[in-house]
């Protein structure tokens, strides 16, 4: 239809005080450079970039408490999935050592509740100290912290 013929219709629909309405299917709205609905938009851009995996462990990491509930997330926190492992650094070694012994049940909890993320095992891992190996200041081949403080 062109403006002619839309300023025509109107004009005849304030003559007559009828309005006509032209049925109008899905495809003849969405044409290039239209408005869409951002859910759609991002649910496109996520499945051509291929985005489901990685978003799906990003919501693991950001809704760990709600997944393993209070006292767990208090103690483990997760650090990385690679490979479908995922390796979680607890407060303290006991801890480390309580959760390996329930790791089945805790493994199959996070396999229910992230759906799309693939982890196969878990790891546990203590608290650690600083490392004097690594770093912008240490030199190959040195002995450690001794040298660093003269």
């Amino acid at each position: 239809m062109t403006k002619k013929d839309f300023a025509l219709e109107v004009f005849r629909s304030f003559q007559t005080g009828k309005r006509t309405r032209k049925k109008t299917t899905k495809e003849q709205l969405s044409k290039p450079g239209d408005p869409q609905l951002l859910s759609e938009l991002f649910s496109h851009i996520i499945k051509d970039r291929e985005w489901e995996n990685p978003l799906a462990e990003g919501n693991l990491f950001s809704s760990w408490e709600k997944v393993v509930g209070a006292d767990i997330s208090q103690h483990a926190s997760p650090v990385s999935l690679v490979d479908g492992v995922l390796t979680l650094q607890t407060s303290s070694t006991a801890w480390a050592t309580q959760l390996k012994l329930v790791a089945p049940a805790i493994l199959e909890t996070v396999q229910r509740s992230a759906p799309g993320v693939l982890v196969e095992s878990l790891v546990f891992i203590g608290p650690q100290g600083p490392s004097w190996k690594k770093g912008l200041r240490s030199i190959r081949g040195a002995k450690g912290p001794r040298d660093t403080y003269g």
